[in-house]
């Protein structure tokens, strides 16, 4: 087929998309990737051969029980899928009619909410964050009785602050009769508070969005969780594919949700939210940044006036963090994700480097 034929053939609403800017499809090499909040540290994991011939259950009840049993709900309530990405395309498939209805995010947030959407032919409405970066409700307000899904990241990515509770409350309280509240929280075990997967009996709407990526340093396995009342989980089942779960992804997930497995995502949660308290630290000696947002997450928001000419010197050294300038409110930022130890100091040496020789 010809490219002309191509373009012909493909979806009207596709033409003008384009893909989400993924870390890895941005930058690739480098020694110290610390641009798309990887976990740097990898746990060891067993692996039986003896169902490989076989079709893999499509939710396999080992790690839907473990994982019910670590959030705090039912197995009812939990729906595993490829990575949280996957969850948050079977919301929008499951729940809104293409070409008719809408869903609304808070920008600036993650940007799969609103690739998903138009990939489907949902439009995207926007209640941009405060100043401050709390939700603003009036904004939202507006747009009650036109959208069926609300996105709201908490902790967000990228600027690292938590919704306050109440202000997730009276979100779902004002779509309590009309859309679905998603609360994504892909970096809840970094952050302060138990999060809203123990709230879903008390919210018929609420929606929370897990992830195995971020703390259980499984990003390469692709396996997230969507949690929701029974109800809302026996509609997203007839969305997803028949084998969304590879055998070898579930037989890691169990380990990961195992008590040992736990225990290491715990031990090094902690471990990373002292590196990133020291990396803030040594960040603020060097005088140019200003921190923005919060750090309840695995990394750091700032702003520099050398934005661009950092970044250009960083990658050239192999050092990779990621630009989040085009989201508004955040022009000349930077998102750098914590490291090891030594992947951070030789962050800081080569920003050291960098601004000494501004200085000249």
């Amino acid at each position: 087929m010809t490219d002309g034929l191509i373009d012909a053939l493909q979806a009207k609403h596709l033409r003008d998309l384009k893909p989400y800017e993924s870390a890895r499809r941005l930058f690739s090499g480098g020694q110290d990737w610390l641009n798309a909040n990887e976990s740097p540290f990898v746990g060891e994991y067993s692996l039986d051969s003896h169902k490989l011939n076989r079709y893999p259950d499509c939710q396999p009840k080992a790690v839907i029980q473990a994982y019910a049993a670590y959030a705090g709900v039912t197995p009812e309530q939990v729906l595993v899928s490829r990575g949280a990405d996957e969850g948050i395309e079977l919301l929008i498939r499951a729940f809104c009619d293409a070409g008719q209805d809408s869903i609304l995010i808070c920008p600036p947030t993650y940007g799969m909410y609103a690739i998903s959407a138009e990939t489907f032919n949902v439009k995207v409405n926007k209640a941009p964050l405060n100043a401050d970066f709390s939700l603003n409700l009036d904004a939202m307000a507006e747009f009650v009785g036109k959208v069926k899904i609300v996105f709201i990241c908490s902790p967000n990515n990228p600027t690292g602050t938590q919704v306050a509770p109440e202000q997730i409350e009276q979100a779902l309280a004002l779509f309590a009769g009309s859309a679905l509240v998603a609360v994504d929280e892909a970096y809840i075990e970094f952050a302060q508070g138990q999060g809203w997967a123990g709230q879903l009996a008390n919210y018929p709407n609420l929606v929370v969005l897990r992830t195995l990526s971020k703390a259980f340093g499984l990003a390469g396995i692709r396996c997230g969780f969507t949690l929701a009342s029974p109800a809302i989980i026996q509609v997203l089942l007839k969305a997803i594919a028949p084998y969304p779960l590879a055998e070898p992804v579930a037989q890691i997930a169990a380990q990961a949700l195992s008590p040992q497995g736990l225990a290491w995502m715990r031990e090094k949660v902690e471990v990373l939210n002292v590196l990133r308290q020291r990396l803030q630290d040594q960040l603020q000696t060097l005088g140019d940044f200003v921190q923005v947002g919060d750090c309840q997450a695995n990394f750091i928001l700032l702003r520099s006036q050398y934005k661009q000419g950092l970044m250009d010197d960083l990658v050239a050294q192999g050092i990779l963090i990621r630009d989040q300038s085009k989201q508004p409110g955040l022009e000349n930022c930077l998102r750098i994700s914590i490291g090891t130890e030594e992947q951070n100091q030789r962050l800081v040496a080569a920003m050291q480097r960098f601004f000494e020789e501004k200085a000249r």
